[in-house]
């Protein structure tokens, strides 16, 4: 079965390098928005996430994400098999890392921005896509810290995948 990587991030440090690595790896690389247009720009192979919702980006960016066919192939557990057999019938694929960072809202607040502008970085998607794959961190690699590409990337290629500990160790951050 085919690893996909759905990668969604403000800060693109080291991005391209990392989506590199994973494309040379088979990895499937789906994207949002400015980190979708980053990293086409930069050739890489990567699917616009509209292509696997069916939904155009709306409501100004706000709503992405926040899609069955996003959060059902982040939270199937891979070995319940009623699980597998739903997502199957719904033709929903796996997401196997997701690599999310947020917006920097408690740094914008500091700013003259008006009340409105800082609003829009309170991220909604992101912080949900963080939980949905710390939930179902057994079967997939949540990526919140953008030092932690290297990492990744050392273990793949070392293991072909990251490992239980690994995973597990980095849980409590992508949840704070």
């Amino acid at each position: 079965m085919k690893k996909r990587a759905l990668i969604s991030v403000f800060d693109k440090t080291g991005i391209l390098e990392f989506a590199q690595f994973l494309n040379q790896k088979g990895v499937e690389i789906i994207s949002t928005g400015g980190t979708y247009k980053f990293l086409k720009e930069n050739g890489l192979s990567v699917k616009d996430v509209s292509e696997v919702t069916n939904f155009k980006e709306m409501l100004d960016g706000r709503v992405k994400t926040l899609h069955p066919n996003i959060h059902g192939g982040i939270l199937a557990i891979r070995d319940n098999r009623e699980h597998m057999d739903t997502i199957a019938k719904e033709g929903i694929e796996t997401i196997d890392y997701v690599v999310v960072n947020l917006y920097p809202f408690f740094r914008e607040v500091q700013t003259d921005k008006t009340f409105d502008e800082k609003i829009e970085f309170i991220d909604i998607g992101g912080p949900t896509m963080l939980r949905s794959a710390a939930k179902s961190f057994k079967d997939v690699t949540v990526i919140c810290e953008t030092e932690d590409y290297e990492k990744v990337m050392e273990e793949i290629e070392n293991n072909g995948e990251v490992s239980f500990e690994t995973k597990k160790d980095w849980l409590g951050r992508c949840l704070t």
